[in-house]
This record gives C-alpha cells, structure tokens and sequence, in this order.
C-alpha cells in the first residue's frame, strides 16, 4: 500500500466551479495565532496562486484552520493547488508538516452565503467583533481577491 504523504486527496471536482476548501493544523494546534505565522499563510497563497493561476474570491487564516473561496481553471486542480498551499506553508514556517493529512472541499449552493461564513468565522471564534477588523481574512480590505460577480 502506497504512503499516504497528506497532500493527496480524491475530488470528483476538480476545476471550473466555484469551491468552498477548509484545511486543519494537524492537532487543531493554534499555529496560526503568531501574527507571523498568519501572514506567512497568507503571503503563500499568493505565491501559490501566481504558479497555479485560479480565482480567489475570498478567505480566512484561522488560528488552527484556513477556509478558501475559489475557482480553479482547467487544467489545473484543486488537489494539486492546496497540495503546493499546505507544503509551502509547512517549508516556510521551518515547522514540518503542519497540516492534518487532507482537506475538506465542497460545492456552494450559495456563494455568496459560503463568503459571509467565511468573514464571520473571526466573530463566531469571538476573536473580533466585525469581520473586516480581523487582518488575516479577505474581509480587511487588505488583500486582493476577486469579486464574485467577475469569473
């Protein structure tokens, strides 16, 4: 049986839809509450996305998990795109292997509604009161992504 090396995961998805991917620090450890350490994920997924082109409409950096809203062209695939995000991060941190084995990804029936749960989740884990105050999320204003109404 092959070793399973944790970027691996099997979508019947895999492109030209809209998706909704959430990824867990392994342990649910809360890596992501050094400010350096949330930018350095934040900074990854757009060198991730300048080697893998695909359509960021959205995201949180959580303390221990990410959330995504994206669009990935073909030919390119989801798998592969968080597969590079999740090694990167883990290299760039100096850390090993930082994330549990596989992420979740599903379809959005409503986009818009998947964005607003991804901006509330700083509120919800009660880490501010507004969504555009947390600085790692796409909600800030500080990060360029796509509008919904654009791909």
């Amino acid at each position: 049986m092959a070793k399973d090396n944790g970027m691996s995961q099997r979508h019947p998805t895999q492109n030209d839809c809209v998706m909704f991917v959430t990824t867990n620090v392994a342990r649910r450890l809360p890596l992501f509450a050094d400010p350096a350490c949330a930018r350095e994920a934040v900074e990854t997924l757009y060198r991730v996305q300048a080697m893998y082109p695909f359509f960021l409409f959205g995201f949180v950096i959580m303390p221990d998990h990410c959330h995504l809203l994206l669009k990935v062209p073909p030919p390119a695939e989801i798998s592969s795109i968080i597969g590079s995000y999740k090694r990167a991060v883990s290299h760039n941190l100096v850390r090993g292997p930082i994330w549990q084995p596989r992420f979740h990804m599903k379809i959005p029936g409503d986009c818009y509604a998947a964005l607003r749960y991804i901006h509330l989740n700083s509120v919800r884990a009660k880490l501010t009161e507004n969504p555009e105050e947390y600085l790692w999320s796409s909600a800030s204003g500080r990060w360029d992504v796509q509008s919904l109404e654009g791909p």
